[in-house]
């Protein structure tokens, strides 16, 4: 089974006078078409040198890509992404359970 992992920015926080994004509040999904997982995180942004992109002409990919490089790029992408499919594993297989022996 082949595992889907989807970024998406949740929110972003700005300053209403010149657009600029100092947070980005974002999720990324896990789905397996039987199983999924997810993390939420929030991350801030240093003011960029030079012109700033304006607000309303961001895209989600652009603010996905501050996010992922601020995280610590590729590497860390890849922990994540690897943590959520350890989750995946584990729902598919179980390590571990709860309960009594003598409820059965």
């Amino acid at each position: 089974m082949s595992t889907t992992f989807t970024w998406s920015v949740a929110q972003l926080e700005r300053e209403t006078t010149d657009g600029y994004v100092f947070t980005a509040h974002y999720t990324v999904n896990a789905n397996d078409d039987a199983y999924s997982a997810g993390a939420y995180g929030s991350i801030g942004l240093e003011r960029p040198e030079g012109e700033l992109i304006p607000f309303s002409e961001l895209t989600e990919a652009q603010v996905i890509g501050w996010v992922q490089e601020k995280l610590g790029g590729e590497e860390k992408v890849a922990e994540i992404e690897a943590a959520l499919q350890a989750q995946l594993d584990e729902q598919r297989q179980p390590t571990k359970s709860a309960g009594v022996p003598w409820a059965n």
